[in-house]
């Protein structure tokens, strides 16, 4: 465990019950997603940096963990600025590209937007583990245990799917096939990856199959789930955010609901 992830685990939402983070974070985006105006989203974002700050991150670790959310924020709103719904007056026109008051307000309320819904679910999930995410879908919100059990085993399969690809790597590299041609070493390391991936996944699924995973009858869990006060304060929170920045963005008017009538 690196320095990183053991001050993360120590803020106040580290020990949250992961299913509480994924309703909260749900609670917050939702009605984002039903409307796209800056004013309910920048209302959400700075109310989620009062909630950031239980955490336990530091700001290196913040800023570590959600650079690519701050990268795609402003591209996608350049995106909106100059290919979106034109309206208003015409500052800047070519070709397809046209930058109107119309475009400008879609793409301010895009990169707030993208912020709001994006970092309470980086930032939150930090400090998730992923047994315990199994365990909390599996006993609070009753998913069925045999798709909640295989798709933890295939997430756990990640990193050594990352250690089989260096090692294809250096394998090739010892052999001298590595050294030019990125493009079909590329494709052929992909193609053993896949090879070697399907059969890791048959003997997996073998195995379990033989431990009694699949059986069609109610399981016991090794460890015990449990949703109680600082589960509800966290999705109450939740909650909160996305009323307050639906009621400010009706208050002032800018409340744009993208499903109904145009």
């Amino acid at each position: 465990m690196t320095l990183l992830d053991t001050r993360a685990r120590t803020g106040a939402v580290a020990g949250v019950n992961p299913v509480a983070k994924l309703l909260a974070s749900a609670l917050i985006a939702i009605p984002l997603i039903l409307t796209l105006d800056a004013v309910s989203a920048g209302v959400a974002l700075a109310l989620e940096c009062v909630l950031f700050l239980f955490a336990g991150l530091s700001w290196r670790e913040f800023w570590v963990r959600t650079w690519p959310v701050w990268l795609a924020a402003p591209l996608t709103a350049l995106t909106i600025l100059l290919y979106g719904e034109a309206s208003g007056h015409v500052y800047a026109e070519w070709f397809v590209v046209r930058i109107s008051d119309g475009s400008i307000a879609l793409a301010v309320a895009t990169f707030f937007r993208v912020l709001a819904v994006a970092l309470p679910s980086v930032v939150l999930f930090v400090t998730v583990d992923p047994t315990d995410l199994a365990d909390g879908l599996a006993q609070i919100l009753h998913l069925p245990a045999r798709f909640v059990l295989g798709a933890l085993a295939g997430l756990r399969m990640v990193g050594l799917f990352l250690d089989d690809w260096r090692a294809l790597e250096l394998a090739r590299r010892a052999r001298g096939v590595a050294d030019r041609g990125r493009i079909r070493r590329f494709v052929g390391m992909a193609f053993a990856l896949l090879v070697l991936s399907i059969r890791r996944g048959s003997k997996l699924a073998t195995a379990m199959e033989a431990r009694g995973f699949g059986a069609p009858v109610r399981r016991t869990w090794a460890r015990t789930s449990t949703f109680g006060a600082r589960e509800w304060l966290l999705v109450s929170a939740g909650a909160a955010i996305s009323a307050i920045s639906v009621a400010a963005a009706v208050w002032a008017g800018t409340w744009n609901f993208i499903l109904g009538p145009r």
